[in-house]
Order: structure tokens, then C-alpha cells, then sequence
């Protein structure tokens, strides 16, 4: 079966850059209506293919009120892409408050309000919703307490998700992407992220495409009998790496 989405309407957040807009210029390239999603400001051209919306993930009310612009404008949502994301790295003993709150309230909560509001729409007739984890989200790493908490969160919810949201025709999977080569983690590597590659199996690294691909996979009729799965794109970091 080919990656088709001609007819489908699709809501990627944290669409604004990095894996965010390689997932949305990738949904509209298989033919999908794309709503590309940030509360930042898009700095780059105008994704083809796709409308703008803004939309801060952790408000509620900014959920709904995209919602009701989604329905106004599309008539139907048929995939969500829960992808807006922040990293902050720091030993647990310094990782303040407000630091875990922020990773907290993005990461999780954003995941756990898109799914509760495009539960409406996207059981009118089905579809697909995928979360972005992380490798994080099923192996701890040092000195990142709120990301790690935050992506085991997405990984749990996902799962409940798919079991409540299966007897509605939804899927709902998780990818865990390993270090992908974007611009929220390359402040974070400053010897460069390809310095990471040694820890792989495969020796590149990750690009925000490698992930786009497989969102694609999972938001078409081609996964139609996959749900509640955890869906690895490390380069075989967590089978074998150092």
C-alpha cells in the first residue's frame, strides 16, 4: 500500500522548524491538507502545501479554539501530529522548578490536551494521531530528568489513548526518534551532532526527514493495523549502541 493522504487533513504542532516542518511539508507532499502549527512565528517561507494556525500546545483554550478553525475551514481532521517539543539539560540537583514545568507542560501536557481535543473530530471518521517521543522515552539518560519524565509520559499516554480511542476507528502510536540533527538539540552538542554518530549502529546521523518518513508510514491507510506501537528511529542507538 502506498503512503497516500490525497483527501486526509492533517495537524502537525511545532511545525514552525526543525522535525516539525520536515513532518509537514512531507504529509503535504503524500497529498494531505496540512495545518502547520507553532506559537512561534514561521521565519522561514511559507510551507507548501500548507495553512498556517497559530497555537501554543500547553493552553487549552488554543487547542479549541484551533479546533474550531480546523472544522470552520477543512470540515475534518483526519491525523494528528503531536510534535512540539523543548529540551532543557541539566543535572538533576540544578533542574529547577521552573524548568520541569516547562519541559512538563509541552512535552506531556501538550500531548495529553491535543489528543483530548481532536478526539471530536477525528472520531467522525477515523484516523490517526501520532505522538513524538523520544529514545528517552524508553532508556533514561543523565542530566535530563524533565525531558526523560516528560517523553516516558507521551509513551504511557499513547498507549491509553489507543485503547480508549481504538472503538472509534483512531490509531495511536508513538515514534522515538535518537538524536536527529535539528536546531533545538544542536545547542546541546557543541563539539556537533554527528559527534553522537560513533554511539550508533548506522553511521549517519538522524535528519528531520528520517522522522517525516515514518510519520508518513503511520498517519496512512498503509499502518491501518498498527496502534498503541512504539515506532524507533535511533540508527540502532538502543539495540547496540555505546
Amino acid at each position: 500500500m502506498t503512503q497516500t493522504l490525497s483527501g486526509k487533513v492533517a495537524l502537525v504542532t511545532g511545525a514552525a522548524s526543525g522535525m516539525g516542518a520536515a513532518i509537514a511539508r512531507r504529509l503535504a507532499h503524500a497529498g494531505a491538507q496540512v495545518i502547520a502549527a507553532d506559537r512561534a512565528a514561521f521565519d522561514t517561507a511559507p510551507l507548501p502545501g500548507c495553512r498556517h494556525q497559530h497555537l501554543d500546545v500547553t493552553d487549552e483554550a488554543s487547542w479549541q479554539e484551533t479546533m474550531a478553525s480546523i472544522e470552520a475551514t477543512e470540515g475534518r481532521l483526519d491525523i494528528l501530529v503531536n510534535n512540539a517539543g523543548v529540551l532543557r539539560v541539566a543535572p538533576l540537583p540544578e533542574t529547577t522548578r521552573e524548568m520541569f514545568d516547562e519541559v512538563v507542560s509541552i512535552n506531556q501536557t501538550g500531548v495529553f490536551l491535543g489528543m483530548k481535543a481532536a478526539f471530536a473530530l477525528l472520531s467522525r471518521q477515523g484516523g490517526s494521531i501520532v505522538n513524538m517521543s523520544s529514545t528517552a522515552g524508553l532508556k533514561a539518560a543523565a542530566n535530563h530528568v524533565a525531558y526523560v519524565a516528560s517523553k516516558f509520559a507521551v509513551h504511557g499516554m499513547t498507549k491509553v489513548a489507543a485503547i480508549e480511542f481504538g472503538p472509534h476507528g483512531i490509531r495511536v502510536n508513538s515514534i522515538h526518534p535518537g538524536l536527529i540533527d535539528t536546531p533545538m538539540v544542536q545547542p546541546f552538542h557543541p563539539a556537533g551532532v554527528a559527534a553522537f554518530a560513533p554511539r550508533q549502529l548506522l553511521d549517519h546521523i538522524g535528519q528531520p526527514q528520517d522522522v517525516a518518513e515514518m510519520v508518513a508510514f503511520l498517519a496512512s491507510d498503509a499502518a491501518r493495523f498498527s496502534t498503541g506501537a512504539e515506532f524507533i528511529c535511533d540508527g540502532g542507538y538502543l539495540t547496540g549502541g555505546r
